[in-house]
């Protein structure tokens, strides 16, 4: 939950979750729709299909794996996360590089090679790993992120305070607030659409995700214009904007009346207070709190 999401963010969701979910088999034997409601605001949520999925390895194997490799064979743990398990809760010798090792190893080697490239990220790493002290891997690996976390800070380091500054070749030759250099960046997207919130008995119309439709599959969202070809377009209530990665989206939040109120297959009326049972989109509740309904 914690990556790509602040901790403040993920503690209740973190709560409610395994209060739902107290062991990997109850987390194995849930269906996917009920993990992506827990989930739901989040985002990013293959996360959330990943954890399912490695929930559900782990339990027809009958124990979770104790080492680099079979922790890196589960769905959604790369390299990072394998060696961040392996080293703290099993004491394996594999050093954790995260952006905070990177910007330390950057400024310790006075590197500036480009750390947006694998080539450098796989250099960064190995330099990482040769420092390891193999005997403490865990507390080592902690100690690094935390340095890069709380010390050596992405903008004005905290060099004065740093344990290692007399090993530091940045601060040695004044580089170190220039250091690491990430030269590719993608480009902003912008995306603007419309979001229609069409009521009836009290009761608002919802428009499921397609299977195969990318990582939003099964989410509820509130209907476009164009998903509701015979709705009526009404006042406009607001604006609402939303994130992911590069891209940034704006949509027109507006009212909407249906002549025709019988729906099927994809769509489908919600009370409001049975949205919290299901898997409900982002931008779905942030129009409907626009809107007055959640």
């Amino acid at each position: 939950m914690l990556q790509q999401t602040r901790a403040a963010a993920v503690i209740p969701y973190y709560e409610r979750f395994l209060e739902r979910f107290p062991a990997v088999e109850s987390l194995a034997a849930a269906r996917e729709e009920d993990v992506l409601t827990l989930w739901s605001g989040l985002g990013y949520y293959t996360r959330a299909r990943n954890l399912r999925a490695a929930a559900i390895r782990v339990a027809e194997a009958g124990a979770f794996p104790l080492d680099f490799a079979g922790l890196r064979a589960l769905p959604g743990i790369g390299d990072y996360t394998a060696a961040a398990i392996a080293s703290i809760a099993f004491g394996e010798p594999h050093a954790v590089v995260d952006g905070n090792v990177l910007r330390v190893v950057a400024r310790m080697e006075n590197d500036a090679a480009d750390i947006g490239s694998a080539r450098t990220k796989e250099r960064f790493g190995q330099t990482a790993q040769g420092w390891l002290d193999e005997t403490q891997a865990g507390a080592f690996n902690q100690a690094m992120m935390e340095l890069g976390a709380t010390v050596c800070l992405p903008r004005n380091p905290l060099c004065q305070a740093c344990p290692l500054t007399a090993m530091c070749r940045g601060r040695e030759e004044g580089t170190a607030a220039q250091l690491p250099v990430k030269l590719r960046r993608t480009e902003p997207v912008k995306v603007e659409g419309a979001l229609l919130v069409i009521e009836r008995e009290g009761k608002v119309l919802l428009k499921q995700r397609a299977a195969g439709e990318s990582r939003m599959a099964g989410f509820w969202d509130l209907p476009a214009p164009e998903d509701a070809p015979l709705a009526q377009v009404g006042a406009r209530l607001g604006a609402i904007r939303h994130t992911i990665t590069h891209h940034f989206f704006t949509f027109q939040v507006h009212t909407g009346t249906l002549t025709r109120v019988k729906v099927a297959g994809e769509f489908g009326w919600f009370a409001p207070k049975g949205l919290g049972g299901i898997p409900l989109s982002t931008t779905a509740r942030k129009a409907l709190k626009l809107a007055g309904i959640l």
